[in-house]
Formats: structure tokens, sequence, C-alpha cells
């Protein structure tokens, strides 16, 4: 099941367990039985603490469980958790098995004294690169309070439960029978629905922090590297974020980042993180920034109540994927609406979907999902495709893929639960045609996060925010970079520059205005 070299590293990490793990596991004579069973005895092989029994009674086969022998500890798989969920399988090993996580020491305290009962089910896939943070964050959770169980469902495994339980997207995360929540979530974010105090506790302490010489708002490629290259200038420097990432979390593969052949967004992401942090960085991330009032002191105002001030802000906010705003778009998210052919692709197996949009990203999507669905409509505004050459090519050599040109998409049918068609007008006759489909996936762009932003800071009739050749914006001591800005070309490269650009003009502005807050001055003032 497993290759030698990834025998070779798990074995490493299996000699950091502390106790006897045991792997319960529930089979049958099917073809993935088996493979679970080859999986499982391959991990029981490298290492003498752990142990493999097939006497299970989960009613989902195949499925295992992770126990710490003579305890309550336990976390759950329902499928084979390879793909982007073989990291969550370690680290579940590990967490198990008494390797203490890296988690801040009151988030554990805070898990600890939940109340109550919990029982969690997640559905994923192994293609969704959103649904191990829940997964993880999830496992952990059961690990350090028992009275909290979690069982991590593969999806594309357990079709009828998906079907049964009508799930369109992923990660899905049923408490206790009940929808909890959908899509990418943090244990920061988990607790918070949990724990109706976190939050005051959390904007308590937002507002006891200290200005900041440099505030970033954003937390994806441009927004990290000027906090980078701010820290570095020896200022004080915090980031807040919404989700440290941003789009990025949102990328499978990236195979242009210069000197990188490929990697993907999540562990680009969690590399950014690092990097910021090993510079110490004041990070606050879950926080989304709702209005910014500037001044010699700027401060910015954050949804839940807190605020946070700077004598320089850099504005790097990046941007979201675009809606088409069609009747049935809101009432079908989630429901057969999708945004992400990575994530929730291989929920839709076998049937029939549409992709809205000829840019690279709308053929990628139609490319990755003609692999795994009956059929795929490609409904392009314009006549002719935006994409490159050899992506249109490959789109082309595809037997079950049509594209329709000069269509403009007018709404998205449903039965009141889920979707069930498309409706488009041929804009060269004006004549309607509706589609008869499971799923719709929007790729049309994106649109820049800066609503909170009007009346500030000038922006363009398209919502970007104006900047001169220095990041500088309309408002002296307010910089910005990245997607949320007018500068051309929106990939990660460009963001990282504009963000490094937008850190230096700001540090500039300091020198020229005022003295810098250093760390060691604070602390002699402290």
């Amino acid at each position: 099941m497993l290759d030698a070299n990834i025998k070779t590293q798990l074995a490493g990490y299996l000699d950091k367990l502390v106790h006897p793990i045991a792997l319960i596991a529930t089979l049958d004579g099917t073809a993935k039985s088996n493979e679970l069973r080859a999986l499982l005895h391959d991990i029981a092989s490298l290492s003498e603490r752990v142990t493999v029994a097939e006497d299970g009674a989960d009613p989902r086969k195949p499925s295992f469980a992770i126990t710490r022998p003579g305890t309550d500890i336990a976390v759950s798989f329902a499928g084979i958790p390879m793909g982007h969920e073989f990291t969550s399988l370690i680290l579940a090993l590990l967490q198990v098995g008494g390797h203490p996580p890296k988690v801040e020491a009151d988030v554990i305290e805070q898990i600890r004294a939940l109340e109550g009962d919990y029982q969690f089910e997640t559905f994923f896939s192994l293609s969704c690169q959103n649904c191990p943070d829940v997964v993880q964050a999830l496992n952990l959770m059961a690990v350090i309070n028992p009275r909290i169980r979690h069982v991590a469902i593969d999806g594309a495994l357990f079709q009828d439960e998906v079907e049964s339980r009508q799930i369109m997207a992923v990660p899905t995360v049923f408490l206790n029978g009940e929808v909890f929540d959908q899509g990418r979530m943090t244990i920061a974010q988990i607790l918070k629905k949990l724990d109706t105090g976190a939050g005051a506790k959390a904007t308590e302490k937002i507002n006891a922090r200290a200005p900041y010489d440099l505030l970033v708002v954003g937390g994806g490629p441009a927004g990290a590297a000027a906090a980078i290259y701010a820290a570095r200038k020896g200022i004080r420097t915090g980031i807040v974020a919404e989700r440290f990432g941003g789009q990025v979390l949102d990328t499978l593969a990236i195979e242009n980042f210069i000197s990188v052949e490929h990697t993907e967004g999540p562990k680009l992401a969690a590399d950014l993180e690092r990097h910021v942090r090993s510079y110490g960085v004041d990070i606050i991330d879950q926080q989304r920034a709702e209005a910014l009032v500037p001044g010699e002191l700027a401060e910015v105002r954050l949804a839940d109540g807190g605020v946070l001030r700077g004598k320089a802000i850099v504005l790097a906010t990046g941007a979201r994927w675009r809606e088409i705003n069609v009747p049935g778009e809101q009432q079908y998210k989630n429901q057969g609406v999708a945004y992400c052919p990575h994530c929730d692709g291989p929920l839709f197996k076998g049937k029939r979907v549409a992709v809205i949009g000829g840019g690279n990203s709308g053929v990628e999507a139609a490319i990755d999902l003609a692999g795994i669905v009956e059929h795929v409509t490609l409904v392009e505004f314009a006549d002719a495709l935006r994409a490159d050459a050899v992506l249109q090519n490959k789109l082309n050599s595809l037997p079950n893929v049509k594209v329709i040109l000069n269509a403009k998409t007018t709404e998205i049918t449903g039965d009141g639960q889920r979707v069930n068609g498309l409706v488009y007008e041929d804009r060269t006759t004006g004549q309607s045609h509706t589609v008869a489909l499971a799923g719709v996936f929007v790729q049309i762009g994106l649109v820049p996060n800066t609503q909170w932003l009007k009346g500030t800071v000038d922006l363009t009739p398209y919502g970007e925010i104006v900047t001169d050749a220095r990041g500088q914006t309309s408002v002296p001591g307010v910089f910005a970079a990245g997607d949320a800005t007018t500068v051309p070309y929106k990939q990660i490269v460009v963001a990282m520059g504009e963000g490094t650009k937008s850190a230096l003009s700001a540090f500039d502005h300091l020198i020229r205005t005022s003295a810098p807050v250093t760390a060691e001055a604070e602390a002699e003032t402290a």
C-alpha cells in the first residue's frame, strides 16, 4: 500500500509516539476494505507501539478508529485517508499517541473546558484542499477532550449517505446529527461557535494591544511579504486577517511560483505563516476588517468589535470569487452551486454539471471535472474562450465536454432543495435554453475585498484600491498591495513584490514623519 520512501518517513514519525495506539478496523470483503487493511497493517509494521484489530462495529465499511488503549481517546476515519488527508492520518496517529500538538496553551484549556457531549461528522473528498484543516482541527479537539467524538467520512466512498443527507459541498460538518457548518474552518472558528464567550475574550485581547508602527490588513502573499519586510526593519509590526493565506488556501496546484516547480496552496500558506511568525510579527487571525479610520494613529475596526491601531497601514485584503448574481445562485449555494471544483467535484461523480467561465480557471475546472462526472457543459459569455491555448487544446480533446459560446446565464434552477438545471440566453439569437444538470461551478474571476473601504480611500468603479508606483493610496500613511489594488496581473509573485514595495514605502513614510516604535523602545517604556 505504502511505498518504501513513505514507509521510511512514517516510521520516523511513529518513533515520536508516547503511548501505544490501537487501530480498530471495520471491514468487509470489498476491494476498498482490502486496501484499507493493507494500509493499516503497513502502519503497524513500522512501530511496536501500533497494533491492528479487525473487530470494529462501525456501520460504515471500510472504516477504522485510532484509539489509545485504557482511555476514551479516539478519532475515526470512514474511508481511506490518502491524498490530502494523509497528513490528517499522520497527525491523528501522533496526537492519539501522546505527541504534543502545536497549539497554544489557552486554546487547549478552552477545548478541555467545553461542557456537554459533541459527536462531529465531517464529510470530505480526497481532492479537497480545504478539508484537512477541518478534519485536523476536530481530530485534535477529540484527542484533547474525550467528550468530543469525530469521524471523518470520504463522501466519494459513501455516496448513498451523501445523497440521503443532501451533501453537495465539502467539507460539510454535522454536530449531533445536524448540519454544523460548511467550508474551511480552524479550531478558533469552531470554538467560537461552541463557546459563546470566546468572541468577547478575543475582542478584549485585541483592544489591549499597543499601537503598531505598521499594521497590515490581509494575510495572503501580499500581506505576508509586507509584514516580513516591515519586521526586518525592526519596527513593531502586526497583521490582521480574516483567514491567513487568503485565496492561496483555495488554490490546488501552483506551478508558476519562480524557483518552485510545484507546490499547493495550503502548503504555501503554511510556509508563509511560519516565515511571518519567525520575525515575531503579531498575527491576529480570524478577524474581518469593517472600517478604516485614518489619522495620525489610524484605526482598523473589526467586525467583532475590536480595534487595532497603526502609524502606517498596508491594505492587502485580496479578492474573492465573483458571483454571477442570477436567480437561484444564492438559494442553491452549496446545494449544487459551487466555486471549488477540486473540493466538490467528487460529490458529482457520474452526474452532469456546468462550468460558467471560459478563462483559465473555467477551462481548468472543466478539464478536471470531465475526469469525474458524466458530462460537462462549459458556458462562456463571450464569442471565444479566453484560456491559454494549451488548456483549450486539452479541453477540445475530451469527449464528454460541450462548449457553448455567446451564452448569458440567466438563472440556476432547482427543486427547492438542490440544483436541477441552468438557463442561458443565446446572445446571437436572443433565444432561451435550459440545460438539465446537477451542479454549477462558477469560475468567472475575482472581485476585490474592498467594500469596507468605500468613502475612505479612492477606489476604481471595479472596487480596486487606487495606488501609485510606491503603493501609496489617496490617504497619507495608508498603502495597499496585491489583488485588491489597481496593479495589473493578479499573480502570487506580483502580489509578493507589491507587498514588499508597500512595506518599504510605509517604512520610508514613518522615518520621514515620526520615529518608529522599536521593540526595544517599547520594552524600555513598559
